[in-house]
């Protein structure tokens, strides 16, 4: 186990993966939701491990400045902004372009017809 992680676990499972992971899923779809590229998400969850990581130094006694500690922070927070992403990316593709993944079209509902002379 790494060395930031030996003490520290049930704090890094609760920052990192829950806080952190939970942030990161929604900025995710968010950035999917107006369809911004991924490269933007990815730029954000570098702002997002930073976060993470202060919040470690201030609630956990963890160390502020860790260059392992942070990239760790960061891949967590990357790999769930690249899950939420991809969901909500599909989700929109699937609603946009349903016809392309066989998905059935909606008839169109012709008008009722009146009758004329009943």
């Amino acid at each position: 186990m790494p060395d930031f992680l030996a003490d520290n676990a049930p704090a890094f499972l609760l920052i990192t993966v829950v806080l952190g992971g939970g942030a990161a899923w929604l900025a995710g779809r968010a950035i999917a939701l107006t369809w911004r590229p991924w490269w933007q998400g990815a730029l954000a969850m570098l702002l997002l491990g930073g976060a993470v990581r202060f919040i470690h130094f201030a609630l956990a006694d963890g160390a502020l400045l860790s260059p392992v500690g942070y990239v760790v922070d960061t891949a967590v927070a990357m790999a769930f902004a690249g899950g939420g992403f991809m969901v909500m990316r599909r989700r929109q593709k699937r609603t946009q372009y349903g016809f392309l993944y066989g998905a059935p079209v909606p008839a169109q509902q012709s008008a009722p017809q009146s009758r004329v002379g009943s």
